[in-house]
């Protein structure tokens, strides 16, 4: 997620930032200077009526380990509403969120992050772990993920680009022949590595007092911006095709359909796009009906966004 996930967001921090600066102005009067203050009596362990935290069972509250341990009382957490930055791991700006669309949850679940993760596949009672590929520039992507199939309980997105499959590396195979080893492997335990959805990307918008966004799309494909629109001003652009609404996949669904989507999303949306002739590409051998019909639709599980990248 980026530092300021919305234009709004960095527009909205700045003037808390200012209203901030005026106050410490105006609320920080200038304390007289005391001088020849007795210094209090040096510390004596006799002095301590009640053993430390740190020495009564081994209990310890510093604020490092209240971050690593217990991060919704921290110090930064305590702050979520008042400041704005990137939801770190580590640094100074570990566990900040902007203050408007840093919460929502569609742009949890749309999260692209172009790591690379390893995933433990099985094969259904049929035999198929609901999975589709297509070859793109030497690299194996992901281009149909079937509804409750393992592929999509393991969580593979459309986009996902498989480095490799049982330790083989797969750069440079053909569809069929990548196929043919998932056919081949054995019913459990199959070992997949991805990287992220590498050609994707999210943009998140704010919908305006109508309820717009502000760009319009044709079989999915976006055609056209209104000016000084929130997807205008937040970098959106024409000739890319949506993929996901707020973390949920539309590939396949009629505009009408993904017009809903986004009708009935909250006020912060966050779709996912990438290049048309980039999605022509992967889903030119497919027949359409098998995008609407066998494609997973479903909301995404939030368990599904904590897999561990590395």
């Amino acid at each position: 997620m980026s530092l300021y996930p919305t234009l709004e967001d960095m527009k909205v921090d700045q003037m808390m930032k200012v209203q901030q600066q005026v106050e410490s102005h105006y609320n920080a009067p200038s304390l007289p200077q005391i001088q020849n203050v007795p210094s209090a009596p040096p510390y004596s362990s006799t002095m301590v009526l009640y053993p430390s935290l740190g020495e009564y069972m081994g209990l310890e509250l510093t604020q490092e380990v209240i971050e690593q341990n217990m991060p919704e009382y921290s110090l930064a957490a305590s702050r979520a509403n008042m400041t704005v930055s990137v939801p770190a791991t580590s640094g100074p700006l570990a566990g900040m969120v902007a203050p408007l669309s840093g919460q929502s949850v569609g742009l949890q679940r749309a999260n692209v992050t172009h790591g690379i993760r390893e995933l433990i596949l099985c094969k259904d009672k049929d035999g198929k772990i609901g999975l589709r590929v297509h070859a793109v520039d030497n690299g194996i992507f992901v281009c149909l993920v079937s509804q409750n199939s393992p592929a999509a309980l393991a969580g593979l997105r459309f986009g996902d680009q498989i480095l490799t499959i049982n330790d083989v590396a797969v750069a440079g195979y053909t569809m069929e022949r990548v196929h043919k080893m998932l056919r081949g492997a054995d019913v459990n335990g199959i070992r997949v590595v991805i990287r992220d959805r590498p050609f994707e990307r999210t943009v998140t918008m704010h919908k305006d007092s109508s309820g717009n966004i502000g760009f319009q799309f044709k079989n999915g494909r976006i055609i056209a911006l209104v000016e000084n629109s929130s997807a205008a001003r937040n970098g959106l652009l024409t000739d890319q095709q949506i993929l996901e609404v707020n973390g949920k996949n539309v590939v396949g669904l009629k505009d009408k359909e993904i017009t809903a989507e986004i009708k009935n999303a909250e006020n912060v949306i966050t779709i996912t796009i990438i290049p048309s002739y980039i999605y022509d590409h992967m889903i030119k051998k497919m027949n359409s009906s098998l995008l609407k019909t066998f494609m997973d639709h479903s909301i995404p599980d939030d368990q599904v966004q904590l897999s561990k990248f590395f």
